[in-house]
């Protein structure tokens, strides 16, 4: 199975592994931006299910960027790595600051995403979470973080690769964790691809407007209005 072609074919070995929730009308697929939004677009093509965006930014320090201290995500959500945190021994004022230059980030580019369409309700769904991969896992656990505090009925991440240690996190944390593959020697995501280009904003936007051309939205909405 390693190494994938591309985000592309990952997304569509993905949905074969999540066959069962085809059709169901209270299916939302949600991808990271950006390499997890291609990777969830098949999904949701195959699940005949609406795609949305969750937005989430590493938290890094700035002499240190490969460092991750957390992330933050949509609506509020906040991981932070307490132990890298106490060995720096940083000022909170310095953290904080960190958390709201990204926070401010995470609004713009739900913004450019979007093109003024709202986010898909969450509220009594069946959330899939889809990255195009994790190293660590705290992109993805500060997204379901994000999900979480908007009542989904139930929270389902979808990778086709993570590090073992990512992939134990992420499953700890939510109702379910599909995962294609967990390699013992894990440096990076983009090793385990035989073409991984950066997804820039114009395809991420592009693929949403793909989306919202189909039937899937009306599938959702009527959903949400028998609620």
């Amino acid at each position: 199975m390693l190494p994938f072609t591309n985000r592309m074919s990952a997304g569509r070995l993905l949905a074969s592994e999540l066959a069962a929730y085809e059709g169901q009308p209270e299916i939302v697929v949600v991808g990271l931006p950006r390499g997890g939004v291609p990777v969830a677009f098949e999904i949701a093509q195959h699940l005949q299910a609406p795609v949305d965006v969750m937005v989430v930014r590493k938290v890094r320090l700035p002499w240190q960027p490969e460092l991750a201290l957390g992330a933050v995500a949509s609506g509020g959500a906040r991981v932070v790595n307490q132990d890298i945190l106490k060995a720096l021994n940083l000022s909170n004022y310095f953290i904080y600051s960190l958390i709201a230059k990204q926070e401010e980030e995470v609004e713009r580019r739900e913004s450019l995403f979007r093109r003024g369409y709202p986010a898909e309700p969450l509220h009594g769904r069946i959330v899939i979470l889809v990255d195009d991969g994790a190293a660590t896992g705290s992109t993805m656990l500060a997204a379901a973080d994000a999900v979480r505090k908007q009542c989904p009925k139930e929270i389902v991440v979808a990778l086709p690769v993570a590090s073992r240690d990512a992939f134990e996190k992420i499953e700890a944390n939510v109702d379910k964790c599909v995962c294609l593959a967990t390699p013992a020697a894990f440096f990076s995501v983009s090793e385990w691809y035989e073409e991984f280009p950066q997804v820039g904003d114009e395809e991420v936007r592009d693929l949403l407007a793909r989306s919202r051309t189909t039937s899937h939205k009306d599938m959702a909405f009527a959903h949400t209005a028998a609620r």
